[in-house]
């Protein structure tokens, strides 16, 4: 069912398949499996504010 979802994210948005072969993408979907019912996404302010801050940073 994740694959589905997944699948139906890159077709939407014409994200490049070979977008599955970076080594973060394993882990991104193990912790998206692993996450517990209610848990938000994040926003598309978040993504390109502080959650980029937070990656420049590191």
């Amino acid at each position: 069912m994740l694959g589905r979802y997944v699948g139906k994210w890159f077709y939407d948005k014409g994200i490049p398949f070979d977008v599955a072969n970076s080594s973060y993408f394993p882990p991104m979907v193990s912790a998206i499996y692993r996450v517990e019912t209610g848990v938000k996404s994040p926003t598309a302010y978040e993504l390109s504010g502080p959650i980029l801050d937070e990656e420049v940073e590191e």
